[in-house]
């Protein structure tokens, strides 16, 4: 579990770089849609990779759990696209773009943090 910890520090600080970065650059309702990408992007990122850590050492459910975790990621885009109209208040733009690259971002720090604990099957 310390790689989830780790992950969580790291998901953290990155989202609150990101946020801290595009922050001045914003009016209200963008603000607001940013804070709304960055509140949806480190639970959801969070919950996808413990997914993944619990498949360390097995590629094939590695890889399993690694594309439902880029279907939910697609699907969590394109659910709140869908319930954007009834999101008012929220700049759909700005939180549709933040909430994919906050996923980018985040998905590619998590090879960072998945050591696996014994060498794979196919790498002998």
């Amino acid at each position: 579990m310390k790689a989830l910890g780790r992950y969580a520090v790291a998901t953290t600080l990155v989202v609150t770089i990101a946020v801290a970065a595009m922050w001045p650059f914003l009016g209200g309702t963008g603000r607001t849609s940013l804070l709304v990408a960055a509140g949806i992007a480190v639970p959801v990122q969070g919950a996808l990779f413990l997914l993944l850590v619990h498949a360390r050492g097995d590629a094939n459910r590695f890889l399993l759990r690694w594309a439902i975790g880029l279907f939910a990621r697609v699907g969590v885009i394109v659910a709140i696209g869908l319930l954007l109209p009834r999101l008012g208040g929220l700049d759909g733009n700005v939180l549709i773009l933040s909430l994919c690259g906050l996923f980018f971002a985040l998905l590619l720090l998590e090879p960072l943090f998945l050591r696996s604990p014994a060498p794979a099957r196919f790498a002998q």
